[in-house]
């Protein structure tokens, strides 16, 4: 799962430093208290950008299940910020959410400053699942659909343009089903 704030570049330069750096921190830190919920794991934050797994570096059979919970999750505290910022006259980001499932590649290279990381095609497909996506909505690609499709409310987008990958299904998660 990818996530990525909407807007950033033209917020950022209203907030001085220390509120910008105190914003990122403030989310990014819930993020992490949801994540921490379900087995998954957070691999990163780049800039304005938050990358965590699922099924890493231990396969579970929930996988899936578990990221689009954390991603609604996510959505849902995003949409919370995003109304307290509006009701302080501030502005806020929205958020832009991708997740692909597939298979990976993990671990740790190098002999300084060890980063565990992920590398492989699934990864290249959840971050244009991300930059792809619909600001305010959890977008999945068809192998997460596939494996969630039983579990969650979706919406197809269609066959949308991906950079450098082509045209890829896509779907929103609109919640979860009774």
């Amino acid at each position: 799962m990818f996530t990525d704030f909407e807007n950033f570049s033209l917020i950022a330069p209203t907030l001085n430093p220390e509120e910008l750096v105190e914003e990122l921190d403030y989310c990014f830190s819930f993020f992490d208290r949801i994540i921490e919920k379900y087995p998954l794991e957070k691999l990163k934050t780049s800039g304005y950008r938050y990358m965590c797994g699922a099924g890493i570096p231990n396969y579970s059979p929930t996988h899936a299940l578990d990221i689009v919970l954390a991603a609604l999750q996510i959505q849902q505290f995003m949409n919370l910020r995003k109304k307290q910022k509006d009701e302080e006259g501030k502005p806020y980001w929205d958020i832009r959410i991708g997740i692909h499932s597939g298979s990976l590649l993990s671990g740790v290279i190098g002999r300084k400053k060890f980063v565990y990381d992920v590398w492989g095609n699934t990864v290249n497909l959840a971050s244009r699942m991300e930059s792809s996506g619909v600001p305010g909505q959890v977008n999945v690609s068809k192998a997460t659909f596939d494996l969630i499709k039983d579990s969650f409310v979706t919406e197809y987008r269609g066959e949308i343009w991906a950079k450098k990958i082509g045209k890829i299904d896509m779907y929103l998660v609109k919640g979860i089903k009774d």
